[in-house]
C-alpha cells in the first residue's frame, strides 16, 4: 500500500513516520524547506512510547508528477485545507482513499464535494504533539490513537485493509462501524473544551476552581450536545463517563486553540465552534438570545480581529 501524507507536522510526522519505521511505502508531501530539512536530519519523535529517528525520508514536492497513491493521510489544520487539497489532489486516482483526521465536520463536506463520497472515509486521531525549534516532533503524553471507518457506516475491506497495514506501526488502530458519531461525539467534547479554556484563559483545573466554573463547562457541553442530537447523533453512554473524567477532574488541560491564542497564532475557531453554531439551529436559542458557544465564538473573533489588525 502507497501512503501518502499530506505534510511532516506534529501530527502527519507522527503516525506517517510510525507507519514508515513499521516498513510500509510512506511518502510525506512537503514544501521544500522542509524536505531539505528531513534529508539532512531525518524525521526525529521524541515521544514517551518510544523515540524514533527515521532516514532517507520519501518526500514529494506539489506540482512534481507521480503514480497515484493508494491512500492519502491528511491531518492539517482546518483553515489549510484548500491549501492542502490543491497539493494533493492530481496525486489522487480512481482507487485512492482519503483517510482525513481534522476536527469538525465541515472537512467532509468538502472532500467528499471534490473527490466523491466513495473515495473519502470518516477518522479522527487522539494526540497532543507538537514540532519543538528543531522541527521534531515532540509527543506530549502517552494517547497516540487513530479510529477511522467508511462515512456509510460497517467495516469494509478496504477499511480492513487500512487497519492492517497499520496494525504494527506503534500507535493505537480502531476500526469504527460508525465513525460518524465518533467524530460528532469528539467535536461536541472538543467545542466543549475549546469554547470553556479559551473563554476563561485557563485551565480545566483552573475554572473548575472557579465561582460558577464547573456550570459553564456544563452549559457549554449541553449546548454542544443539543446540536448534535439535532443533527441525528446521539451521544453513546460511554461518552458521559469520559467527556466527566477530563472536563469535570481538576487537571492542566487546556485546548490547543487556547495556545493557539496565547501564541498569538491562527486559530480554528470557525470551524470547531463556528461550523457547530451554523449547525445549530434552534438548538442555539436560548431565553436570553445568545447561547455560551456564541459568546465564546465571538470572543474568539474579536481576537482574530484584533490580530488581523495588528499584525
Amino acid at each position: 500500500m502507497r501512503i501518502l501524507v499530506v505534510g511532516a507536522g506534529a501530527v502527519g510526522g507522527y503516525f506517517g513516520g510510525r507507519l514508515a519505521a513499521a516498513g510500509q511505502d510512506v511518502t510525506f508531501l512537503v514544501r521544500a524547506g522542509r524536505a531539505e530539512k528531513l534529508q539532512r536530519d531525518g524525521l526525529v519523535i521524541r515521544s514517551p512510547r518510544g523515540d524514533l529517528t527515521l532516514h532517507d525520508v520519501k518526500t514529494i514536492l506539489a506540482g512534481v508528477s507521480a503514480e497515484p497513491f493508494d491512500l492519502v493521510l491528511l491531518s492539517c489544520k482546518a483553515y489549510s485545507l484548500d491549501d492542502a487539497i490543491d497539493s494533493f489532489a492530481p496525486l489522487v486516482g480512481e482507487s485512492t482513499l482519503i483517510l482525513p483526521m481534522l476536527n469538525g465536520m465541515r472537512h467532509i463536506d468538502v472532500l467528499t464535494q471534490k473527490f466523491g463520497e466513495a473515495r473519502v472515509l470518516g477518522g479522527q486521531c487522539v494526540i497532543a504533539a507538537t514540532l519543538n525549534a528543531d522541527q521534531q516532533i515532540v509527543h506530549l503524553n502517552d494517547m497516540h490513537a487513530v479510529t477511522f471507518g467508511e462515512l456509510a457506516g460497517g467495516v469494509s475491506e478496504r477499511v480492513q485493509a487500512i487497519a492492517d497495514a497499520m496494525a504494527d506501526a506503534n500507535f493505537d488502530v480502531a476500526v469504527s462501524e460508525n465513525i460518524l458519531l465518533r467524530m460528532w461525539e469528539k467535536w461536541v467534547f472538543l467545542a466543549t473544551l475549546a469554547a470553556s479554556t479559551c473563554l476563561m484563559r485557563g485551565s480545566i483545573g483552573d475554572i473548575l476552581a472557579a465561582p460558577d466554573g464547573r456550570r459553564v463547562i456544563e452549559t457549554l457541553l449541553r449546548e454542544a450536545r443539543a446540536v448534535a442530537q439535532q443533527s441525528g447523533f446521539v451521544m453513546a453512554p460511554d461518552f458521559d463517563v469520559r467527556a466527566a473524567q477530563t472536563l469535570f477532574t481538576p487537571s492542566p488541560l487546556t485546548a490547543s486553540m487556547l495556545r493557539d491564542v496565547e501564541n498569538h497564532s491562527h486559530t480554528e475557531a470557525d470551524h470547531i465552534l463556528g461550523d457547530l453554531i451554523s449547525r445549530g439551529g434552534k438548538a442555539q436559542k436560548t431565553e436570553q438570545g445568545l447561547s455560551l458557544l456564541r459568546i465564546a465564538y465571538s470572543h474568539l473573533k474579536t481576537y482574530e480581529a484584533r490580530q488581523t489588525r495588528t499584525s
